[in-house]
């Protein structure tokens, strides 16, 4: 029987996922009542692009990505700040915007671990219901570390349901790894990124010449999450960070007064972000929960809540990689050899392996939460030798004490402050 809508509704029984209509919906029953069941898929496509001289007025990547046709009238854009980015480059963006004849707003956000809800989250919304911004062909622009990309993120999947938006990364860890895949998320209570969505940027546009500003430690930060491809997936990578990883953290990755005019800076960030999408395409929704890029984020987001303000994103991912760097030589997944190479590298890098709030008993609390995540499974990526992996769902909190013995406590030597706001230092 076809209905008033032109759908076909069954009330007799049909096998279960039996076409019906040709549109995508099929008619479901064995009970005699009518039901149906909508089959839909979405195409996704979105782009990283990697560039120079984003803030110079002579490029319109910034104004033009992700636009669907700004119609008539000007162009209008809101732009989301980090407050550190505002002090930094607040007046060149303002500059660029008005040599494109842009009307734009800002709206500034101190983003932070910390800062990093809902409440963060509803002042962006705010901000955009003020501005006006239309559905499709206005899209918000998002200036700052992944902590502030991803709240504008979430916000802008709430917004309308969908708002388009352009990600522009200012910190090594935003250009690596918060800004680029799908993931939006905030932090609900004492849980990192429990509150979040998948919804990319339309683009995301990266500029290394924002790392100039950036304080060592963040840079460090971002290089935690380079190493984490290098180690289950890249060993080209990981010997450019072998050679030249204190070098390029000293030249900040520029190319300027750079020994090799920034080759080797850009053949890391190039190859970081090529494997983590090549990883991310086909399971950007996480359907598949075994990934081999939540290596080093099996313990690590508890520890990194338990540590605040103390540990960065990237360190306490350093320290869970540091951990499973040894689970894996106790599985002679990992030999003497690569784990000696894998520690030296992380000091060469200044990542951090140990922190005082390690303990067997918050490992086996963030093992359980990982389970939980993970469906029910741990679902644990260790290196298999030096860019390979290998997953197990086994490890016992007996193996994590042993593992948590063999670590180095370095976390004095680190002389890491508190993560108080600096200067670009807002991922």
């Amino acid at each position: 029987m076809t209905t008033e809508d032109g759908l076909i509704e069954s009330t007799t029984p049909v096998s279960e996922g039996q076409p019906a209509t040709g549109n995508g919906l099929s008619t479901l029953g064995h009970d005699g009542d009518p039901r149906w069941r909508v089959d839909a898929s979405q195409a996704v496509s979105y782009e990283v692009r990697l560039c120079r001289g984003l803030l110079d007025p002579a490029s319109d990547l910034m104004v033009t990505a992700a636009s669907a046709g700004d119609g008539p009238g000007p162009r209008r854009r809101l732009v989301v700040l980090d407050s550190q980015v505002d002090v930094l480059f607040g007046e060149r963006i303002r500059a660029y915007l008005e040599a494109h004849r842009v009307t734009y707003e800002f709206c500034v956000v101190e983003a932070d671990e910390r800062r990093k809800t809902m409440t963060s989250v509803f002042r962006v919304v705010s901000a955009m219901d003020a501005f006006g911004v239309a559905r499709r062909r206005e899209p918000v622009i998002a200036v700052g570390g992944g902590v502030l990309t991803d709240i504008v993120g979430l916000a802008a999947s709430l917004y309308r349901r969908s708002t388009p938006y352009v990600r522009v990364p200012t910190t090594l860890i935003g250009m690596v790894d918060a800004g680029i895949g799908s993931k939006t998320g905030v932090n609900f209570s004492d849980h990192k990124n429990r509150l979040g969505t998948y919804h990319p940027s339309a683009t995301t546009l990266i500029d290394p010449g924002f790392l100039v500003t950036l304080p060592v430690r963040h840079l460090r930060n971002g290089l935690a999450e380079v190493l984490k491809m290098a180690l289950i997936k890249d060993r080209r990578l990981f010997e450019l960070l072998a050679v030249h990883g204190a070098r390029i953290i000293a030249e900040r990755m520029q190319s300027a007064g750079s020994a090799d005019g920034g080759a080797a800076a850009l053949a890391v960030i190039r190859l970081a972000i090529g494997g983590m999408l090549q990883e991310l395409q086909p399971n950007l929704w996480e359907h598949q929960l075994e990934r081999v890029v939540d290596y080093g984020h099996s313990f690590s987001p508890v520890i990194e809540m338990r540590a605040l303000p103390e540990l960065l994103h990237g360190e306490a991912v350093a320290v869970d990689m540091a951990l499973s760097l040894v689970l894996a030589h106790h599985r002679g997944l990992l030999s003497a050899e690569d784990l000696s190479r894998a520690r030296l590298v992380m000091g060469e890098l200044g990542l951090p392996t140990w922190h005082p709030v390690c303990s067997t008993e918050l490992l086996t609390e963030a093992l359980a939460d990982t389970v939980r995540h993970r469906d029910g499974r741990q679902l644990i990526p260790l290196t298999a030798g030096i860019g390979q992996a290998r997953f197990v769902d086994d490890v016992t909190p007996a193996e994590l004490a042993a593992a948590l013995a063999g670590l180095e406590p370095n976390w004095t030597s680190m002389a890491a402050a508190p993560s108080a706001p600096t200067p670009g230092s807002n991922g």
